[in-house]
């Protein structure tokens, strides 16, 4: 895969939300100054094995570019689930997983394990921040050193990229939002499994959460 999958907001969703607010966008400008381009999960462990999520690499660096040329954030996130071979969330590998896929997962998103590190094509550069988690959400405190982090600098708008679309990104976009950041998800820069899974992780949050935006949009029209 080369290009990331599309997404069309359905029209049933857009009637609600006009119906709703009266506009399509929620937030029209981001001071990049107070923004964050927030990158979820984009580790090699994950993203190998996902070509919807080495396709949105080059869209991710573009963003990241438009972010610090302007004077904003660049946040990256990374899974962390175990620590010297113990869970750091048990319940989710005890129920969810078989023994082995737990012990993989865990494994692999340990601190010092190759998969644990942001994906090689991905330019991370010395300015930037990285924040480890240990939950889907990124913003859920006292398991995220990422909320910490942009309070520190004064941050109050945040773009979510990365993976899964329904799941981390989306569980981000939402407590962030419940946590009173303005939020966007660019939608091709971030990646899901399957295609419907990538669909579904927009249409709620465009509803009630932040908005829906594209690459194009965030750096050409939003971020200023």
């Amino acid at each position: 895969m080369t290009k990331p999958v599309p997404f069309q907001m359905p029209q049933y969703v857009i009637d609600r939300v006009m119906k709703k607010r009266g506009r399509l966008r929620v937030f029209d400008r981001f001071d990049a100054c107070e923004s964050a381009l927030v990158v979820v999960d984009m580790q090699s462990f994950y993203v190998s094995d996902v070509p919807p999520a080495i396709a949105i690499i080059p869209n991710i660096n573009r963003l990241a570019d438009a972010f610090r040329a302007r004077g904003g954030l660049v946040a990256w996130v990374k899974m962390t689930a175990g620590r010297d071979g113990e869970s750091l969330w048990p319940l989710y590998h005890d129920y969810f997983f078989t023994e082995v896929n737990a012990a993989r997962h865990r494994d692999n998103l340990t601190e010092g394990a190759s998969g644990h590190e942001i994906h090689p094509d991905l330019a991370v550069m010395p300015e930037d921040i990285c924040a480890s988690k240990s939950r889907f959400s990124a913003f859920l405190p006292g398991k995220s050193e990422l909320p910490e982090m942009l309070a520190e600098r004064g941050i109050r708008n945040v773009a979510i990229t990365g993976m899964l679309t329904n799941f981390c990104c989306e569980t981000s976009a939402r407590d962030a939002m419940m946590l009173d950041y303005r939020v966007a998800m660019v939608s091709d820069a971030n990646a899901a499994r399957y295609e419907e899974d990538h669909n579904i992780g927009f249409s709620t949050v465009y509803q009630s959460f932040g908005d829906v935006v594209t690459t194009d949009e965030m750096v050409n029209e939003i971020l200023v």
